[in-house]
């Protein structure tokens, strides 16, 4: 009779028999990743590179090809101004140089686009208007140099609103056009820098540059989905940027993460000797601030929240309501700030700053340039007028018009009114912010970026545009007014699918503790999502 085995026995004779094997024997199979363009990231990109599947000239490719299909038909975006003729060309050049020397930056051969202020030696800088068409710089602003110089493959420039400053009309230019957000055609994509946040929402590129005035890098980045930084003024040089109000630009990137804004910061900031803000951040800027991301950063930190910015609408209120308790749920305390009354709306004192300083600064970037162009805001404002322009498709917004002669009605930077704004008002508002920090002993504060969602084209009202505030910007203007930084993150969406964005904002040079929490809510909140209106194309998405 045949004997039978125990269950236990069978299973030692099985451990005997596996052990006599080598694993070495027994080659491991790679797991297949599948690589996504349409919200790939930066260390995506890189991976792929290095592991052969992926080329810098097969990536513009596939940029261009986006930009051809969404651009000029499908939704018609309009957020690219002009395309770089050579990208492709610089693109092998750079595929060349990683197999020879390996990579410069995580940016290396990796496409981004540039705000239409910002100057190019090899493409013309516009500032979106037709009274600058054609015009190319004597060479590229000092962030581009630096870009440039870290492997990044200039792509292409994107519209803005006229001279950076939207006048109503926002998303709009006479050379460029009307750009749509991608997210609701029928709203806008804010402004200045509306190109910019609608062709990364779209992925056009991988990260684009803006500038920031009144809130024009955070707002398209919240009505667009993604991440943006006004940062310290000084922290990142406006050298070869046309100016709109020097007291209060600044320039800075939007990407659709926080790890890869943070590596577009860490290469455009940096001192220069021509732009004298920026010889403050000696010793004060880093070359990689992704070090500072940390999911639980947030854990036992001090936010306030600015209450002043509530009531413009319930959606928007309500988003804010939730993002306070995750922010708990992270370990933060969150605290009330209600601000002294003269903080709540700094417009009306920015506004003539605004009107004091842009004759005198657009003269001196005018003079930069060749004939034909104009060399006076006297020849803007009557080029501007001409039949020519305003019986075309695209005139200039009668708006920035009007800005134009207010600039020239104002006596200038020796006016008494001005000085006095620039020498005792905003010194005192930088203080109350900072004794108000400090009284609450708060880390950080927090507010919804805009009051509203995207409003309305001018073009046409959207009846589902709901906004109880007359200017829905005026978190923003904070950040401008004292020069400290602000980081605006994806909050949610309405529900008309729009979406918002959430604000941190800080003390000077407060940039790595603003990027660790905004990292921290990004990764508990995972917000971002593609627009709907520019899927994948064909050869976009692939295995390796």
């Amino acid at each position: 009779m045949k004997k039978h085995l125990s269950f236990s026995q069978i299973a030692r004779q099985v451990l005997t028999y596996v052990s006599t094997f080598s694993l070495s024997a027994f080659p491991l199979v790679a797991v297949a990743e599948t690589f996504r363009l349409r919200e790939a990231t930066i260390a995506d990109i890189n991976q792929a590179f290095d592991r052969g599947a992926l080329t810098s000239e097969k990536l513009v490719q596939l940029y261009l090809n986006r930009i051809q299909a969404y651009e000029n038909r499908g939704p018609k975006i309009n957020a690219i101004i002009s395309i770089n003729p050579n990208a492709i060309t610089r693109a092998r050049e750079l595929d060349k140089e990683r197999k020879q020397k390996g990579p410069r930056s995580p940016l290396h051969g990796i496409p981004i686009i540039l705000k239409d202020n910002y100057d190019t030696a090899d493409l013309p800088t516009t500032a979106g208007s037709a009274l600058l068409k054609g015009s190319l710089p004597a060479d590229d602003a000092f962030t581009v140099q630096k870009l440039r110089k870290a492997g990044a493959i200039i792509l292409a420039k994107a519209n803005l609103s006229e001279f950076a400053e939207s006048n109503g009309w926002l998303g709009y230019s006479s050379l460029g056009g009307l750009t749509l957000n991608p997210y609701k055609l029928t709203r806008n994509p804010s402004g200045s820098s509306g190109g910019s946040g609608a062709a990364i929402a779209a992925n056009f590129a991988m990260l684009a540059t803006g500038t920031d005035t009144f809130g024009s890098i955070r707002s398209p980045a919240s009505v667009n989905g993604i991440v943006g930084i006004k940062p310290t003024q000084g922290l990142v040089s406006r050298d070869g940027i046309v100016p709109l109000t020097l007291s209060f630009d600044s320039a800075g990137p939007m990407a659709r993460t926080v790890r890869d804004m943070a590596i577009g910061l860490g290469i455009m900031a940096g001192v220069d000797p021509n732009d004298h803000r920026t010889l403050e951040s000696k010793g004060k800027s880093y070359r990689d601030y992704t070090k500072f991301l940390d999911k639980n950063s947030l854990k036992g930190k001090r936010i306030g929240l600015i209450i002043d910015f509530r009531g413009g609408n319930p959606e928007l209120d309500a988003l804010t309501k939730a993002a306070v308790a995750q922010m708990r749920k992270l370990g933060a305390t969150v605290e009330q700030v209600d601000l002294p009354p003269k903080l709540e709306n700094l417009w009306p004192l920015m506004k003539g700053v605004t009107e004091a300083e842009f004759e005198p600064q657009i003269e001196n970037y005018l003079k930069t340039l060749q004939p034909p162009f104009p060399n006076s805001l006297e020849e803007m404002v009557s080029l501007s007028l001409s039949n020519q322009l305003v019986n075309s498709k695209l005139p200039v917004n009668p708006g920035r018009i009007q800005s134009f002669k207010n600039s020239l009605k104002h006596t200038g930077l020796a006016d008494l009114e001005y000085l006095y704004i620039i020498q005792f008002e905003f010194p005192k508002i930088r203080q109350q912010i900072l004794s108000t920090m400090k009284a609450k002993n708060l880390d950080a504060m927090i507010f919804p970026t805009m009051t509203c969602p995207a409003s309305s084209l001018h073009t046409k009202k959207d009846p589902t545009y709901k906004c109880a505030v007359n200017d829905p910007y005026i978190p923003g203007y904070l950040a401008n007014a004292t020069g400290f930084p602000e980081i605006s993150v994806p909050m949610g969406f309405t529900q008309q699918g729009i979406p918002v964005g959430l604000s941190f904002f800080g003390s000077p040079y407060s940039e790595p503790t603003l990027l660790g929490f905004a990292y921290a809510y990004e990764q508990a909140t995972q917000f971002r999502r593609s627009p709907k209106t520019t899927p994948a194309l064909p050869g976009e998405n692939f295995d390796y």
